[in-house]
């Protein structure tokens, strides 16, 4: 068994004065992988003092030689890239296949950033266009200062990427709390930090849970910029903190994102994308494309093709070539689906698949993917998120009856739209109310597309230049023309 007994602070493994454990656990063979110490107030202070001090010779290093650390990230990375794979798949319960895309995802983001960097540094000191006569204008981008960057369990080294990568491309230096649950993958930037040379305190990760570590984080009047990606309830308590002192804060929220299939899909290509867009990450996934509107000319052959897949699911080790599907991440999340599935039993749900009555692996925190037909819109399970292998479809009458249905929530990340006519499909998807809307494909995500949603899904935006914009401020230094 691992011990991480250590928070990286100021570029030093050091001792937390806490000494409260918690567990982490491999969720197929509900075994323990190493016991964490759950750090506390004090390791926050020293943190944000770590990363105070370097800020501003991290600033003036410019966005040249910041990329070139970033570019060292990417390859170190890739290095680890086995090694990693099979981490994440224990601690995380993912299918190798699924490692494989968090890493390479966190791969392209960090070598992206690298560019964002040197064209930041280009851009520095640019003249307003049409600024009056006799004046001159310059525009420069600086950083936010010392960021607070928290980030969930499901992905951990590409969300860990989606914010340290832009954070460090803007001179902004880090106190990063990866989850709790899977902090094991996200070891590795830590060790990379000190591999590639990383200067002192540019980096710093705290380990604990929410109590320990989020909540001082948050509040800490030393932190300039907070980003946080998980729940809305968490999200929310985020938000408060950041209020506290008028700081800037980022939320990657919840999902409850539909997928559109119109009367002209064709019912095989789109059983496909409704597979992708729900099963994958067994449904812990925030973009999860939960809510299924098809045209009701097309539902029962549609249900029958999905119905088809679902039995196709192969669930066991993650480690396995020929798995699937994995476990749930932990057995908290693995309760919270089945609070949901008691809940259908409840309302009398009607299940074409029902993950009640499937066999599972005789080990492992499973939950068999499940499709439910003809949901009402009451249903707490097609309002909620559920994060998990759960699909709740409904049909309607016309393209008209879809679109509103789609918009009907309070959440919006995401979107998927299918059709047998392209433009139809991108006429479709101008009219969601989501932030990445899908059309006749997967869930295509790469650094330079912007990602956040509408409503309740969050503030702002992660990826792109926007991703960047996030962690700068701009300033203008205006005077008599020379």
């Amino acid at each position: 068994m691992q011990r991480l007994t250590k928070q990286f602070i100021d570029n030093h493994w050091v001792d937390s004065q806490a000494t409260r454990r918690l567990t982490v656990t491999d969720p197929y063979r509900q075994e323990t992988l190493a016991e964490l110490t759950a750090g506390d107030a004090a390791d926050v202070d020293a943190a944000v003092a770590a990363a105070r001090r370097a800020q501003p010779d991290w600033q003036a290093l410019g966005g040249e030689r910041r990329a070139v650390y970033l570019e060292a990230f990417a390859e170190a990375l890739t290095e680890r890239r086995e090694a990693l794979m099979q981490l994440s798949a224990r601690n995380n319960g993912k299918a190798l296949a699924e490692t494989a895309i968090d890493l390479d995802d966190a791969i392209a983001c960090y070598r992206y950033y690298a560019g964002q960097a040197r064209a930041l540094e280009a851009r520095q000191g640019r003249l307003v266009e049409h600024a009056m006569e006799g004046v001159e204008a310059l525009t420069y981008e600086d950083p936010a200062g010392v960021v607070g960057l928290i980030t969930p369990w499901n992905f951990p080294l590409v969300t860990s990427a989606w914010k340290i990568a832009p954070a460090l491309a803007a001179g902004c230096t880090v106190v990063f709390k990866p989850s709790e649950v899977t902090p094991l993958p996200e070891q590795a930037v830590a060790e990379i930090a000190l591999e590639i040379g990383l200067p002192s305190g540019v980096l710093n990760l705290v380990h604990g849970d929410g109590d320990g570590i989020g909540a001082p984080l948050t509040a800490h009047p030393g932190v300039d910029k907070l980003s946080f990606t998980g729940s809305n309830a968490v999200g929310e308590k985020v938000m408060r903190a950041a209020a506290e002192g008028s700081r800037g804060v980022s939320l990657e929220l919840g999902g409850k994102s539909p997928i559109l299939v119109l009367d002209d899909a064709e019912v095989e290509a789109a059983a496909d994308w409704v597979m992708a867009g729900i099963y994958f990450n067994s449904g812990q996934i925030c973009s999860a494309t939960s809510r299924l509107i098809v045209d009701e000319s097309l539902a029962e052959p549609l249900y029958a093709a999905l119905a088809s897949r679902i039995d196709a699911i192969r669930l066991g080790d993650p480690l396995a070539d020929d798995t699937d599907m994995g476990p749930m991440t932990g057995a908290r999340q693995r309760q919270a689906v089945e609070r949901y599935l008691a809940i259908a039993a409840e309302e009398s749900l009607t299940a074409v698949r029902d993950a009640r009555h499937r066999e599972l692996p005789n080990q492992g925190e499973f939950i068999a993917p499940t499709l439910y037909r003809d949901v009402p819109t009451d249903s707490r399970l097609w309002r909620e998120e559920i994060f998990g292998p759960v699909l709740c479809a409904r049909s309607v009458a016309s393209e008209a009856e879809a679109v509103a249905l789609a918009n009907e929530s309070a959440f919006g990340l995401a979107a998927t739209v299918i059709s047998g006519d392209a433009e139809r499909a991108k006429r479709v998807g101008r009219a969601l109310r989501a932030g990445s809307i899908w059309f006749n494909s997967e869930q295509l995500v790469m650094p330079e597309a912007g990602w956040g949603g509408f409503g309740i899904s969050g503030i702002g935006r992660e990826l792109g230049p926007w991703g960047l914009s996030a962690y700068l401020e701009v300033k203008h230094l205006i005077g008599p023309a020379g």
